[in-house]
C-alpha cells in the first residue's frame, strides 16, 4: 500500500510540475504585457524598435523561425501585425485580439481553429 501512495504521489508530482511549466510558457502569448521565454532587455528593444519602423526583416530575425506567429505574419500583414502590437501596448486589448484573430493568430474563429487543428500534431504521425 505504501509503494502505491509513493507511487500516486510521484505522478501527481510530476503532472503538477507540467502544468506550472506549460501554463507559464502558455501566459505570454497575445498579451504584450507578459514577458515571454525568449525575452531580454536587448531583444525587448529591437522588438520595439522592428514594430515601430515597420521593419519585417528586422523582426523576422528576431524571431528566428520560433512559434505559429513566425509561420502566420509574412511582409503583407506585418504592418497589420505592428498595429495590433501598439493597440496591445496601450491597452486596448479587443482591438488587438481582433486583429489578431483577422491575421489567423487567435484561436476563437474558424480560420485560426482550423490552423491549429492541422498544425497541432504535426510531427506526431509517420
Amino acid at each position: 500500500m505504501k509503494k502505491s501512495t509513493l507511487g500516486f504521489g510521484a505522478v501527481a508530482l510530476v503532472l503538477g510540475t507540467i502544468g506550472v511549466f506549460a501554463g507559464s510558457a502558455l501566459a505570454y502569448k497575445g498579451d504584450a504585457t507578459v514577458k515571454g521565454p525568449n525575452y531580454s532587455a536587448e531583444r525587448h528593444v529591437a522588438m520595439e524598435k522592428a514594430f515601430e519602423s515597420k521593419d519585417y526583416d528586422a523582426w523576422k530575425n528576431l524571431m528566428q523561425g520560433k512559434g505559429m506567429v513566425a509561420q502566420v505574419i509574412n511582409k503583407d500583414n506585418f504592418a497589420k501585425f505592428a498595429e495590433a502590437h501598439e493597440l496591445a501596448e496601450q491597452g486596448n486589448m479587443a482591438e488587438a485580439q481582433k486583429i489578431r484573430q483577422e491575421l489567423g493568430l487567435g484561436m476563437h474563429n474558424g480560420k485560426a481553429k482550423e490552423m491549429g487543428k492541422k498544425g497541432m500534431h504535426r510531427g506526431m504521425h509517420r
